[in-house]
């Protein structure tokens, strides 16, 4: 692991924090006036006034940082190990020397301002999908405890706690996206190609009969390679960067073993990133 030290002073992470929030310059979190003044300090960080609601705020206000009393270098650490090293909750409680519960509700907050992916589609798409053996976490009155025997093999659906997780990689831009989903069925694969640029649309799939009426549509062209009879490429008709793409999706959620169907989305949107990074240069 990188060592602590290696993200300087609680200083220098004021600064770090100060930069990437007012880029475009200090407004008021709750009025969005920019007519603010520096008013102080409270302790490592800059006060502001607002003029117009005559309110103070400080940078951390309205921020994943916000009502902490833990060093923001630590949580800084624990975002860069996270993204990067996919590193489990467990050892982050160890590296920062918080609570578990501290660290799962942080890093819950931070996986929660994500964004959803915004899909705009160019031709050709490849599509594809996977499924990830998820269920309730913990334990209530009302019910019983979770079962670990999910591991039945197939495909399934969200009340199943076998959710589909769909795979999209525009060929034309490179992009890839990881969507969550109910339940895989022509609905949803229609509802994802939606946002695309131009028609008729090219479409790269397997045999999977939910793709079928995609065949019958004039606006998109659907190629495919049937699995089950040993076809895996026929020159630019495949999913392979879909599967590669996957098998990634399924090592990030690895570490995390038990995470709550209802957390998925998040910890998607974190992978999400995490391949963002890995493909912008420096």
């Amino acid at each position: 692991m990188i060592p602590l030290d290696a993200f300087g002073s609680e200083s220098v992470a004021t600064d770090l924090l100060q930069q990437v929030r007012w880029r475009d310059g200090v407004s008021c979190p709750r009025c969005r006036s920019d007519r603010t003044v520096r008013n102080g300090s409270y302790g490592q960080f800059q006060r502001y006034l607002c003029k117009d609601c005559d309110r103070t705020f400080k940078d951390k206000t309205d921020t994943i940082f916000a009502h902490s009393k833990i060093a923001l270098r630590k949580w800084l650490f624990s975002i860069c190990a996270f993204l990067r090293f996919n590193t489990s909750l467990r050892q982050l409680q160890c590296e920062i020397e918080v609570t578990y519960k501290t660290v799962h509700r942080r890093v819950e907050r931070f996986a929660e301002a994500l964004d959803a992916p915004s899909l705009d589609l160019r031709d050709p798409v490849e599509i594809d999908e996977f499924y990830v053996s998820v269920g309730i976490k913990g334990r209530e009155r009302d019910r019983w405890s979770r079962s670990r025997g999910l591991a039945r093999r197939g495909r399934g659906t969200y009340d199943q706690d076998k959710p589909p997780v769909f795979i999209l990689v525009d060929r034309g831009t490179e992009q890839q996206y990881v969507v969550p989903a109910k339940s895989a069925d022509e609905s949803t694969i229609r509802l994802l190609l939606a946002d695309r640029q131009q028609e008729p649309f090219t479409v790269y799939t397997d045999g999977f009969c939910a793709y079928d009426p995609l065949t019958e549509d004039a606006q998109s062209d659907r190629e495919y390679v049937v699995h089950g009879d040993g076809e895996y490429a026929d020159d630019t008709v495949h999913v392979n960067t879909c599967e590669s793409h996957a098998s990634l999706a399924r090592r990030w959620l690895s570490p995390h073993r038990g995470i709550s169907k209802d957390r998925l989305t998040q910890y998607l949107r974190v992978f999400q990133l995490r391949r963002e990074f890995y493909h912008k240069p420096g």
